[in-house]
């Protein structure tokens, strides 16, 4: 596997590589991962592995190869170009020595990780089967980040090549086909393997977890966990604690945009900032709140569905997204049931959609049922992972076919 993100990281797209590698491990499977230095979502490597160029180790099975990499601080697009780059040019250096895999899985983003495995399965000339999480090239263009739009044109063709030399492709949602086809992927390729929920369900009350982070029974809480960076566009949330000083607002993560969100919420007593709760903390801090949050800017249409979703989903409680309508969160949150859509960057519509909420306790409780039940059924980590495998035994037995003919 070839993942940019992979454990200890606990947000994004790392605790999926992290699954899956330690899945096809524990079947028996020698499994070697090729990533980089921890750093998400804060976007600072973590302090054990600053200074450290390569090294290998041995987690749960898996031997993961870790390559040094830059660490932008700030995004901008010559950044985020010198992180790709810095991935990409390290990968090829220095590959992970191993012996011939069977196949090569690939997680994107990002663009290097893609690359990368392209270029590795070719040399063994073994399959390569991308999973797209995102695309970069869309991200780029509605991102807002300076020298976007040149960006998202490189991000594309790097993108279309990564994909196109695949044996497979999967989309981890139904909106990403068409975006993967106009790369120049034949649709006949083209596999949808849904994530899953990767949190366990709550095991804690509520009020004992509520009353140990300070947060009263007559609290009405919203809450937002995972990446502060710009696509979320969490000043909708800033503006809202502004506009109800009795709600209590928590943002719970880190990110880049962290620093510019804590100085324009400086001076409300409503809006509080806590750092990413372990992993056998999270689902009960997510479940002690009263609502879950998940925000994007209003010029993003994201086709990807972020990993925060489908762990809201686990705890019971109901979701606000404050969402483009026609995007994969969107689509998961009118799936599920579980929750309620507002305008973006909208937030009078988000404060009356969770006073709605916070004013009919039964009514909440009802929508965040929905979500364990819609876990349970199209959610479950095991029918995740039996997708990944099949769509990597499909790829394997496609090459055996055409070698035998």
């Amino acid at each position: 596997m070839v993942s940019t993100n992979y454990a200890p990281e606990h947000a994004g797209i790392g605790p999926y590589a992290t699954q899956i590698a330690e899945h096809w491990a524990a079947q028996g499977h020698e499994t070697h991962v090729l990533t980089g230095m921890p750093h998400y979502p804060a976007w600072r490597t973590e302090p054990e592995y600053r200074g450290v160029w390569r090294r290998s180790e041995e987690r749960a099975g898996v031997t993961v190869h870790r390559r040094r990499h830059t660490v932008p601080p700030r995004q901008t697009a010559a950044r985020r170009a010198l992180f790709e780059g810095s991935v990409l040019l390290h990968g090829m250096i220095a590959p992970p020595r191993t012996a011939r895999p069977d196949a090569v899985l690939a997680q994107m983003p990002s663009l290097a990780g893609g690359l990368l495995g392209a270029r590795l399965a070719a040399r063994h000339r073994v399959p390569y089967v991308p999973v797209v999480q995102d695309l970069m090239g869309a991200a780029a263009a509605q991102s807002g980040i300076r020298g976007g739009g040149r960006a998202a044109v490189l991000a594309e063709r790097a993108e279309s090549r990564a994909l196109r030399s695949a044996a497979l492709v999967g989309v981890i949602h139904e909106t990403f086909v068409a975006r993967v086809r106009a790369l120049g992927v034949d649709p006949g390729r083209i596999r949808l393997v849904p994530n899953w929920s990767h949190v366990p369900a709550p095991s804690a009350p509520r009020e004992e977890t509520r009353a140990r982070l300070g947060w009263a029974d007559g609290d009405t809480v919203l809450l937002h966990s995972g990446n502060m960076g710009l696509k979320q566009g969490l000043e909708v949330l800033v503006d809202a604690a502004r506009l109800d000083p009795a709600l209590r607002i928590v943002l719970m993560g880190d990110g880049n945009q962290r620093t510019h969100l804590a100085g324009l919420a400086a001076g409300l007593p409503n809006l509080e900032f806590l750092p990413p709760a372990d992993d056998a903390d999270f689902p009960d801090v997510l479940a002690a709140a009263d609502v879950l949050a998940v925000t994007q800017r209003a010029s993003v249409l994201d086709m990807s569905v972020p990993s925060k979703l489908t762990s809201y989903f686990a705890t019971g409680r109901p979701v606000v997204a404050s969402v483009a309508a026609e995007g994969g969160t969107a689509q998961e949150v009118r799936r599920s049931g579980a929750g309620l859509l507002v305008e973006p960057e909208n937030p009078a519509e988000l404060l009356a959609a969770v006073r709605r909420l916070a004013g009919q306790p039964g009514y909440a409780d009802r929508l965040g049922a929905n979500g364990p039940r819609h876990v349970a059924t199209h959610l479950s980590r095991t029918a995740g992972l039996a997708r990944i495998d099949a769509l990597v035994d499909e790829a394997l037995n496609d090459a055996q076919g055409s070698q035998g003919t």
